[in-house]
């Protein structure tokens, strides 16, 4: 196996390498395994931010947001006794890989079903909003929203949204371009939904979260196919993306139509820490442990079984750390998040490149906890 060698010299700008003469090779996920390249002398290596610090108290954050929403009364003005009130909460298609506990929906979802206790509105549903992703098994959705919900809503009053259920489904019209809004028929029967957004990408979240993950597959038809692909300049640049458009449209129908309170939080991109912190630093400034580390890991990978490598992955979960919380009316709640995330994510390169070389990690958002990753999706990744 080829060893990480040190470099002498530094050839680096903030977030971008310039590979020279003497820089070291670079490791890129394959699956399951590492891969180690010596790229040519002039590649542009391209490096995520420094994770950003989260925030020191996550309940007070979120307590905070409900509090002092966005373009909304605060949630605890709009409750009633005796009102129906649904929960939606985003599946585990996000973070990747799945975050430690407690997941921040578990601490979001606390939060708001203590306060609607506290002013005595008891026909509550928490739904997950899968759209039309594969359900989540039980102790998935255990793990995620944490002992205290579970055990007070499962399994009469928190379950995956069936969006292929027609008696489980309403439509709430069409918009202006002819696409078909449908809606799960508890939340369109609701006095008031409140969604539990995770925001790891920017194309999650907004009006995304209410048309898509409430929907069914007419509405689905309306985004899901290759035109929305080809007219996408990029999934995760909404001005840019066919994609979002679509949602925008579908989700303002769903908000000029139904009474919803929007809840989104933030993460950073802190995917690793502890004896794999190495792996979120740049090669060239490896320390020698960090070298015989990363040998020792790649030569256990490479003896060991497919399932074995898997395993031990999906068993890693990530350490996350919320860094924002907001919450209130859906486009200037998104807006601020969106914000947020440019500023954890976004690194700002001079120009275009002919080619793009990229590692293609063990995970999508449609493979978690799975035995494999679906290859024909490896292109939308």
């Amino acid at each position: 196996m080829r060893a990480i060698r040190p470099k002498t010299r530094s050839h680096t700008r903030e977030h971008i390498v310039t590979i020279d003469t003497d820089s070291a090779p670079r490791i890129m996920f394959s699956g399951e395994n590492f891969v180690i390249e010596d790229l040519p002398v002039g590649t542009r290596v391209i490096y995520p931010k420094r994770p950003m610090t989260g925030v020191a108290n996550p309940r007070a954050a979120v307590r905070y947001a409900l509090n002092n929403p966005e373009a909304s009364d605060p949630l605890h003005a709009m409750l009633r006794p005796g009102m129906k009130v649904t929960i939606a909460v985003d599946d585990i298609s996000m973070p990747l890989p799945i975050m430690r506990t407690p997941d921040v929906r578990q601490i979001v979802l606390e939060i708001v079903c203590e306060m609607l206790a506290d002013h005595g509105v008891d026909d509550v549903h928490i739904i997950i909003a899968l759209g039309l992703h594969r359900r989540m098994h039980d102790w998935e959705i255990k793990r995620m929203v944490g002992p205290k919900v579970w055990a007070d809503y499962w399994p009469d009053r928190l379950y995956n949204h069936d969006g292929c259920d027609p008696d489980g489904m309403v439509v709430l019209g069409k918009t202006a371009h002819n696409e078909l809004v449908e809606m799960n028929r508890r939340v369109a029967d609701s006095d008031l939904t409140i969604y539990v957004n995770l925001n790891f990408v920017p194309m999650n979240g907004g009006n995304k979260s209410m048309a898509v993950g409430l929907c069914g597959y007419e509405s689905l038809k309306a985004h899901h196919h290759p035109k929305a692909i080809v007219e996408s300049s990029s999934f995760m640049d909404p001005p840019k993306s066919f994609l979002s458009h679509s949602f925008k449209r579908q989700g303002e129908l769903v908000e000029k139509t139904l009474k919803v309170f929007h809840i989104e939080t933030v993460l950073n991109n802190k995917c690793f820490d502890g004896p794999l912190s190495f792996l979120m630093k740049n090669e060239d400034d490896f320390t020698e442990s960090d070298r015989l580390k990363f040998q020792a890991m790649k030569w256990t990978l490479d003896k060991l079984p497919f399932a074995a490598r898997r395993e031990i992955f999906m068993r890693t979960p990530a350490a996350y750390e919320m860094i924002a919380c907001y919450a209130g009316a859906c486009d200037p709640t998104h807006d601020r998040t969106i914000a947020k995330q440019n500023e954890q994510n976004c690194v700002e390169v001079d120009g275009p490149a002919d080619i793009l070389l990229m590692g293609i990690p063990y995970i999508s958002p449609y493979n978690v906890n799975s035995k494999a990753l679906n290859p024909l999706l490896v292109q939308v990744m």
